[in-house]
């Protein structure tokens, strides 16, 4: 059977038999996802995560070799869902006035990540979006947890459907999930040299996008940054340095909870120093609307649509969980990127207009990782990068590892230029263009060698 028509017929099934339940929804029934549901993260107490996925609209490859990607969300406490729609998942959120009222709606959007790979959102950690912590205390305040219920749920996710056993899995996520990246894909391999191999996950790269992934570097490139891109003079740069400083030092003599105090007091000085409207793209003239989606996703027919308790109020970002995260969040994770590249492709990627955790405060810490291939990448070319023909940024790549700069985007890079980070992703994974790799390691074997 052709894939193309193997797959339309897939991903149609379920409209088919679901079509009495959305006759009333306030979308397109189209929209809906293939599978959504909870994935029980505790037994005992019942906590689990969220999910939605969307399997490929177009396969390219038999369904049991189509890649699989999926998506967290950063914060520390913000929903998948913000991925999902409006972002890059298959449709968006938009909003319209008509009388002056605001009105929301979904449209499709052609540059989702899932033209041609499964995409799987987890929203994550529990107490986040539509998951469920069944108490305060259950929520994770370290990524070694969040690893564990990760885990536990992708496991879960790939005993669905028989189909998902051997399919390739790339874990990808922006901002914060520069930690729970490298924490779940650590965690993966870790936990596969101990597993038949009939029972492990076919884990094959991560991708992190403007992520925070080592704090204590990052929190002392803001004051360069903003310098020379001309938003302050001098002398406040001298200002922020010395707040940077202080929370350097809080880090690093463990006083986590102050650090993380220190680092929000250097962004807030910034904001005020720059009076930008919003700090993770400096050509907005507006902050993002992340309020669009919850407001789309607090419909009740929404809700039962998606099969959580219309009892839930959503929430983009929860102050619980980042509440939770408070002392992690100065807490760095590059030892596992470190692991991650010896054994796994590794993308980083950032859009160039990102204040907050763009491209500068990535390369302080890339350029220190303890990685044997990079003084090799850090000498390597830096690419033109194109799509169809245009300019989209450029890529510098070494073996397993990939960095790329999305020019015209911030923080929200799929948000900003979908036709680029669909190029993007799909090039990487499928090696082609400036991703084509000739040099790749040989994973199988190292593996066991660094353990």
């Amino acid at each position: 059977m052709d894939f193309k028509l193997l797959s339309f017929l897939i991903f149609h099934y379920f409209l088919i038999n679901s079509s009495s339940i959305y006759a009333s929804l306030p979308f397109p029934k189209q929209s809906l996802p293939t599978k959504s549901g909870y994935l029980t993260v505790n037994d005992t107490t019942s906590s689990a995560i969220f999910y939605t996925f969307y399997e490929a609209q177009n396969l390219t490859t038999p369904l049991s070799q189509t890649p699989l990607l999926i998506w967290l969300q950063g914060g520390p406490g913000c929903s998948s869902m913000l991925g999902n729609f409006y972002e890059l998942g298959p449709w968006r959120v938009s909003s319209s006035h008509r009388q002056n009222v605001e009105h929301v709606a979904l449209n499709p959007n052609p540059r989702s990540w899932n033209r041609i790979f499964g995409l799987l959102f987890l929203d994550n950690p529990i107490g986040v979006g539509f998951s469920i912590a069944a108490t305060p205390e259950e929520i994770p305040r370290n990524q070694k947890d969040v690893a564990k219920h990760l885990y536990i749920a992708i496991k879960k996710f790939i005993e669905l459907n028989k189909s998902f056993k051997d399919r390739p899995i790339y874990i990808t996520g922006e901002s914060y999930a520069g930690k729970y990246v490298p924490a779940i894909g650590y965690q993966v391999l870790k936990k596969n040299v101990r597993l038949p191999v009939r029972s492990r996950v076919n884990l094959v790269g991560v991708v992190i996008g403007n992520g925070l992934t080592d704090p204590i570097s990052q929190v002392a490139t803001h004051a360069a940054n903003a310098y020379y891109f001309g938003l302050i003079n001098d002398k406040q740069r001298g200002q922020l340095e010395l707040l940077q400083e202080k929370a350097i030092s809080l880090a690093k003599n463990g006083d986590w909870s102050e650090a993380t105090n220190a680092r929000s007091k250097v962004l807030n000085t910034l904001q005020n120093m720059t009076e930008m409207p919003t700090l993770y793209n400096i050509r907005r003239h507006k902050p993002y609307q992340n309020h669009l989606v919850a407001e789309f996703l607090n419909n009740v027919e929404v809700k039962k649509a998606l099969g959580v308790n219309e009892t839930i109020v959503f929430e983009v970002c929860s102050k619980v969980v980042r509440e939770a995260l408070h002392e992690d969040l100065m807490k760095s994770v590059k030892y596992m990127v470190e692991f991650l590249v010896k054994n796994t492709k590794v993308l980083l990627y950032e859009g160039q207009l990102d204040l907050r955790v763009g491209l500068v405060s990535t390369e302080a810490w890339v350029k220190r990782m303890k990685w044997e291939g990079i003084d090799k990448f850090l000498e390597a070319d830096r690419k033109v990068w194109r799509v169809n023909g245009g300019l989209a940024g450029y890529v510098q790549k070494w073996r397993n590892l990939s960095h790329v700069v999305v020019l015209n985007a911030g923080h929200l890079v799929p948000h900003d230029q979908p036709l680029n980070s669909q190029a993007m992703i799909e090039d990487w994974v499928l090696e082609k263009g400036v991703f084509a790799n000739d040099q790749i390691e040989n994973l199988s074997t190292n593996l066991f060698d660094v353990l």
